[in-house]
């Protein structure tokens, strides 16, 4: 695609859509040519993004905490004038993840294909993806997306290859589709757009006027490892419970399948089935869920971490908590304590 002088952006708004992130889209896009310049007394340049925020229907709309949002106009205004537009940026929606996709968003999933099929660049933010993969504009694509909703994508959409670990995936002919990861990943959007159009250094620019840093870890350190698919196996369902309060049990999967009425090998067939993991893999799962909130909240060696969720040699609880998490067991705990600093009392546990 040839790069104009001004690329023609619409920011798609939905009742359903992060407030906080379209508007912090607007504002970034709105700034390239213009801050840098303010702040070093330098003339402003003409801006990068000609950026329009278009609904459905072009009327202002309460947002999903009853703010009222205002926007430019609607969607099939974007497709009646020339040119078309440039780029297309879906925010982060609020939207219920165990649910049927949203009806209403039909006629957004309608139009996504038409403008992508007129040369528009497709960009997601989180959920977002969702919308993508509905209007069949991963299929055949890597792609990422918020972690509590890569199991639903995958599952709904099996020709879209998830990469839950990655924060950000071009993908496609001329790396058409670009995804991000959660919901903060919006500023990796922004910084990889505008180096892209814009260089390197007007990058370089904006990431210092507002702080933003890319992410540089996979998203596995973030996600709760638990957030799973729901399913209807009533027995498989009691092995779960059994093994929620009982994960560091030395035999857990035969004590699961014996809490069950199955056997071993049943057991293996109707987990992996309602839960798509291995009853081995849940286990596991579990005791590194656990050990992340005592990382997060305690004081306590990580040897004693291990021991406490199951693991006899810490060496194997180590390799598992890397493989889950994406990064070490010491890492995690200083990223997480930056967040929420442990108290003295926790320090002494």
């Amino acid at each position: 695609m040839a790069v104009p002088t001004s690329l023609k952006t619409v920011v798609l708004a939905l009742p359903c859509a992060g407030t906080s992130t379209l508007f912090g889209i607007l504002d970034v896009m709105g700034s390239v040519g213009r801050d840098w310049e303010m702040l070093h007394g330098l003339a402003p340049r003409s801006p990068l993004f000609d950026v329009s925020l278009l609904s459905p229907d072009g009327r202002a709309y309460s947002d999903v905490n009853g703010r009222a949002v205002v926007p430019e106009g609607g969607l099939a205004d974007a497709l009646t004038d020339q040119p078309p537009p440039d780029l297309v940026i879906i925010p982060d929606l609020h939207i219920d993840v165990h649910a049927p996709f949203p009806t209403e968003l039909e006629p957004v999933a309608e139009w996504l294909r038409d403008v992508a099929a007129q040369g528009a660049l497709m960009t997601s933010v989180c959920s977002g993806a969702w919308l993508l993969a509905h209007a069949g504009l991963l299929d055949g694509l890597d792609a990422t997306t918020h972690w509590a909703y890569a199991d639903k994508i995958a599952r709904l959409h099996p020709k879209v290859r998830i990469r839950r670990e990655r924060i950000l995936v071009p993908a496609g002919e001329g790396h058409r589709i670009v995804t991000a990861g959660g919901a903060s990943a919006w500023g990796d959007l922004m910084l990889y757009l505008i180096a892209r159009f814009g260089g390197q250094e007007e990058a370089r620019r904006i990431s210092k006027i507002y702080l933003l840093q890319p992410h540089t870890d996979s998203q596995l350190c973030y996600a709760s490892l638990l957030a799973g698919r729901q399913h209807e196996d009533a027995l498989v369902a009691e092995a779960q419970v059994w093994a929620a309060g009982n994960y560091a049990h030395p035999a857990p999967v035969a004590a699961m399948a014996k809490v069950a009425g199955l056997s071993e090998r049943s057991l293996l067939r109707r987990f992996r089935r309602a839960t798509g993991q291995t009853p081995v893999q849940y286990i596991q799962t579990l005791r590194v869920e656990e050990a992340k909130q005592m990382l997060e909240t305690t004081g306590m060696s990580i040897e004693d971490i291990a021991e406490e969720v199951g693991y006899t040699e810490t060496s194997s609880f180590r390799s598992a908590f890397r493989r889950n998490v994406g990064i070490s067991a010491s890492v995690y705990r200083r990223k997480h304590a930056v967040v929420a600093p442990l108290t003295d009392t926790n320090r002494m546990a």
